[in-house]
């Protein structure tokens, strides 16, 4: 039964459309890849085993007619950024008929404490850990533009508000002179149909009614959703929810026992991938003591080479870096 590695690299020689299915926990090999007419949603949420390190599967997708890259990251709940930054040199408005697309849905969890809402702005991903629960769910956000991040730190839901309404602050009514003091609620409304206001004044995790700023650096600081990703927030998030803002651009974890790392594109990469120029290298000076820490036990099984490779191509595909563990020397005679 193949591993992780040799599915991913069977998903870009099959004809047709071919997933994973299942293998969410580490302990047992994943599937062998089932050939179905494309690939499945992602389910709404994930069961969690205990110390479970990742969720979903990745899977190829072919592209129809009149679709565009965005059509497909709705579709399959992801960013805009992560599914370009996935599927590089195929041109996101027209990517054209028959194309294979990888549908990048197998995320290595956060490395922090599972509680509430946690958000990594450099994944440009939220993940909701309901309390009382074993189970995620995860979806796709809009964070800052460059200058505009959201505080990193720990906060909480204070309100939830449907159909708000907008009243623009001093400095975006500087920046858009011409927008009206209140915007009512409705489709002209940047905030979409529901919000949380958060416990740092001035920020809100919020809908949009601009669905193609998903998984981009779009905002002044705000968190954006889908708008059925927000709604389902709404009715599902207490108020009083704890929300953890984080920036980790690496991520690793042992999985099967293969060490597997996924490094995001920085902010300035993700602007320059927006655009379609040439994303300028770049790595984190504690890189080697990041990946240390993720790796723990058997750190000599690190393939450094396949963590620069990984570092420098900034997929947020998860990567095998890890080299075969040696089998044990029998006892001596």
């Amino acid at each position: 039964m193949p591993d992780r590695a040799t599915v991913r690299q069977s998903l870009f020689t099959v004809i047709t459309i071919t997933a994973m299915t299942g293998g969410c926990v580490e302990k047992a090999p994943p599937p062998a890849p089932a050939v179905v007419e494309e690939p499945p949603t992602p389910p709404p949420s994930y069961t969690l085993e205990p110390d479970q390190k990742s969720i979903g599967t990745d899977a190829v997708y072919t592209t129809q007619p009149d679709e565009t890259l965005l059509d497909v990251a709705r579709r399959y709940d992801l960013g805009y950024t992560q599914l370009i930054t996935a599927n590089r040199g195929i041109d996101p408005w027209l990517p054209g008929v028959g194309h294979k697309i990888e549908v990048p849905t197998f995320y290595l969890l956060p490395d922090v404490p599972r509680k509430g809402i946690v958000i990594n702005l450099v994944q440009q991903r939220l993940y909701y850990f309901p309390a009382g629960s074993s189970v995620v769910e995860t979806y796709p956000i809009g964070v800052g533009v460059q200058g505009r991040a959201t505080p990193l730190g720990t906060t909480k839901v204070l309100q939830k508000i449907a159909h708000p309404v907008w009243r623009p602050p001093p400095s975006i009514r500087k920046e858009e002179p011409d927008l009206p003091a209140v915007v009512p609620a409705g489709p002209d409304n940047p905030l979409g149909d529901y919000a949380f206001i958060l416990g740092w004044p001035g920020y809100l995790i919020h809908g949009t009614n601009k669905p193609d700023g998903v998984g981009r650096n779009v905002s002044h600081g705000c968190i954006h959703l889908y708008p059925e990703d927000m709604e389902r927030l709404y009715k599902e998030v207490p108020i009083g929810t704890p929300v953890r803002v984080i920036e980790e651009e690496i991520a690793g974890a042992w999985l099967d026992g293969q060490f597997y790392v996924a490094a995001y594109p920085t902010k300035e990469q993700a602007d320059q991938l927006d655009v379609n120029q040439p994303v300028t290298p770049s790595v984190p000076k504690d890189l080697k003591k990041r990946v240390t820490k993720f790796a723990g036990h058997d750190v000599d099984r690190i393939d450094w080479t396949a963590v620069d490779a990984v570092v420098q191509n900034r997929s947020g595909l998860p990567v095998v870096a890890s080299t075969p563990e040696l089998a044990a020397s029998p006892p001596a005679p």
